[in-house]
């Protein structure tokens, strides 16, 4: 049977009418792209560099590049990023293969998320911390990686959603050999790509950043619905939720306005984006609406990190009584 759900009421969410002149722009869109590009290209010329401060200074270039492809693949597969469908699906791909997402595979997955989202056992984003006896060690790896940032969780959310084959069946039915012919494309190119420059040379160039924007990329990730109380759906039928019924499960986090919107294109106003998805996510600040659950970034990371790996993760603020 269906758990039941927290006893709250969204806050006044306004209507479609204030959302005139919220369109996708191409020069935003290109703007946002060409800062992609230049993080990425200009920490891989750093790092080619044979001084060592270089070398170390493109890897951080390369890990905020890597953040920003990610929340760029968001966009690109809402269609919001540009205002040409075109220009869309290639900044799509190009973002899939610098986030380590296939861009179509990205595309059904998240589209399930916003068809799901507040049943977090019938979205595959989220099923995997719905309520189950765990054993010691899934316990003390999420507690080590949490306290150290070695970024397990941004690893496991891609291969678990997106490269897991047999996982997006379960919950995509019909379309595995879709997905699976979607990693073979990417693995493939990135394999092309080592055979080029070389696997181990490849990895001393890239891999220190991919690896910094990955850990980058937890918090992110799991502040937007983890550790809201959220109810289970079981085996009951049970409808979609609207996008402004979402927002009771959802959290933003506020950033300085250069890395909220600058860096990561809107991404921490995710009250606002499953309220308003086709609303580009660097315009999303300007939606006349301040969602409830809104906490700085700084108050957030600091108040999670408080907890252990596995509160934070497998529990809720109705067993910890801990507010983020």
């Amino acid at each position: 049977m269906p758990t039941k759900d927290p006893a709250s009421s969204p806050a006044l969410i306004p209507g479609p009418k204030t959302l005139d002149g919220l369109s996708p722009s191409n020069a935003a869109g290109a703007a946002f792209v060409l800062s992609g590009v230049t993080l990425v290209g200009g920490g891989v010329a750093l790092a080619a560099q044979s001084s060592l401060l270089l070398w170390a200074i493109g890897q951080v270039l390369i890990g905020f590049g890597t953040l920003q492809w990610f929340c760029l693949l968001h966009e690109a597969g809402h269609g919001s990023l540009f205002r040409a469908r075109a220009l869309n699906r290639a900044a799509g791909h190009l973002a899939g293969l610098l986030a380590l997402i296939p861009f179509s595979t990205w595309r059904l997955v998240h589209a399930g998320h916003h068809r799901w989202t507040g049943w977090q056992d019938r979205d595959s984003t989220t099923e995997s911390l719905a309520p189950r006896t765990r054993g010691r060690l899934e316990r003390q790896l999420a507690n080590v990686a949490w306290r150290t940032w070695l970024p397990l969780f941004s690893i496991a959310y891609r291969w678990n959603n997106f490269w897991n084959v047999r996982r997006l069946e379960q919950f995509h039915k019909g379309r595995g050999s879709a997905a699976r012919r979607a990693a073979l494309v990417q693995v493939l190119a990135y394999g092309a790509l080592a055979a080029a420059v070389g696997p181990v040379h490849l990895l001393w160039l890239v891999g220190p950043g991919v690896v910094l924007g990955l850990a980058f990329q937890d918090p992110l990730i799991l502040s937007q619905h983890t550790h809201i109380p959220m109810p289970t759906a079981g085996e009951e039928p049970v409808r979609p939720r609207l996008g402004t019924e979402q927002t009771e499960y959802t959290r933003s986090v506020d950033f300085p306005r250069w890395i909220g919107l600058g860096l990561l294109c809107g991404t921490g106003e995710h009250e606002r984006h499953h309220a308003y998805p086709q609303v580009p996510g660097y315009r999303l600040h300007q939606v006349p609406w301040v969602p409830p659950r809104r906490v700085s970034a700084w108050r957030f990371l600091r108040g999670a990190k408080r907890l252990s790996g596995e509160r934070f993760l497998f529990e809720n603020s109705n067993t910890t009584e801990f507010q983020l």
